[in-house]
């Protein structure tokens, strides 16, 4: 019985992953300046206009007469100034405002599904028995949803290697038995395929990207990627509030040889070049708030023993090229970068 709760739809998932590219810049000229500068211009000539015509004014009101022109001139201008300011910063302010409740609504959804895990695993016991009863219409629904699985995008044999190579227990005796119903879920599944899997570990990149969140589905429907995938939003999500967003990062490629070696449990000073980030505004940010947020370095040690665990497993079917693709990712920059700010590459 599967330990995840069910991926949420498309539809609730797009509002998450746009805080994981940075956010489009302001106009250097918004459209509130234009008309500032407009009015400021209309108003010159009117007043230009007014004392161009109203003829010679000297001997009327001395200094004093002087101070309240140009107070006149000037103060409509400033207000107008003003209030264009005013506007911008209500629209930079309101702006961040909707992508502090994307991330928050991201981080009350991720504790939602880990509760419900929680809750599935107390109550499985209980829900032993009606599984049992209804196994052989379980195996049935099953079949009917996996031949009418999405066909459009199925791939030759050849291109569907599955990302993970096939478990091993260490020893048969500890194995633990399988229960009498049925054949299980996992089995009838297709496995993920190398490309989905990449594809998932970049997210989406807008909310148009179809093909990205088709590969995100599959992904979370499988139980050991989703849990790599999950701690990968968890993490991108809190890098994101700090302005920390990996299409910024340009790290240094590293031979894929020495990928393999670290995946094959190999540490040392000569992986350093693993750690290929160096931008040092994102690793001074990154390394400071590890000290400061006990949640944000929780979640980083979470997300790096997720992807040092699937990576292993990923290794060992993969090609060169297809490890440099996955380097590549959002979820391996930023693995390049926690990394590098906790030390696994020392």
């Amino acid at each position: 019985m599967p330990d995840q709760p069910e991926a949420a739809p498309v539809s609730e998932t797009r509002a998450e992953f746009g805080m994981y590219t940075r956010p489009a810049p302001e106009p250097a000229i918004a459209p509130a300046d234009v008309v500032a500068g407009v009015a400021s211009v209309l108003w010159l000539a009117l007043i230009g206009g007014f004392f161009l015509f109203s003829g010679d004014g000297e001997g009327s009101g001395g200094a004093l007469s002087s101070v309240l022109v140009l107070v006149a001139i000037f103060l409509p201008i400033a207000l107008i100034w003003i209030a264009a300011l005013t506007l911008r910063t209500a629209r930079a302010v309101r702006s961040e405002t909707e992508r502090l409740q994307s991330a928050i609504d991201a981080m009350r959804y991720a504790y939602v599904s880990q509760a419900q895990a929680g809750l599935n695993k107390i109550t499985v016991e209980k829900r032993l028995d009606e599984i049992a009863a209804s196994a052989r219409q379980t195996e049935n629904a099953i079949v009917t949803f996996t031949t009418s699985r999405d066909t459009g995008h199925v791939q030759p044999s050849a291109d569907r290697k599955a990302a993970l190579a096939a478990p091993k227990p260490a020893d048969p005796e500890e194995e633990q038995p399988a229960l009498a119903l049925g054949t299980p879920a996992e089995a009838l599944a297709q496995p993920v395929s190398i490309a989905d899997f990449i594809r998932a570990l970049n997210f989406p990149d807008n909310a148009n990207d179809t093909e990205g969140f088709r590969a995100l589905r599959r992904a979370l429907n499988d139980r050991a990627l989703a849990k790599l995938i999950r701690a990968a939003q968890d993490a991108l999500t809190l890098l994101s509030q700090d302005g920390i967003y990996m299409d910024d990062l340009r790290p240094d490629r590293a031979r894929p040889e020495l990928w393999r070696r670290f995946a094959q449990g190999e540490r040392g000073r000569q992986f350093g070049a693993l750690g290929g980030v160096r931008d040092r505004s994102s690793l001074a940010l990154t390394a400071a708030r590890m000290r400061q947020d006990t949640i944000f370095r929780d979640t980083a040690h979470h997300f790096l023993r997720q992807f040092d665990k699937t990576f292993s497993e990923f290794e060992k079917n993969a090609t060169d090229a297809e490890i440099v693709e996955l380097t590549e990712t959002r979820t391996a920059r930023a693995f390049m970068l926690l990394g590098r700010v906790t030390g696994i590459f020392d």
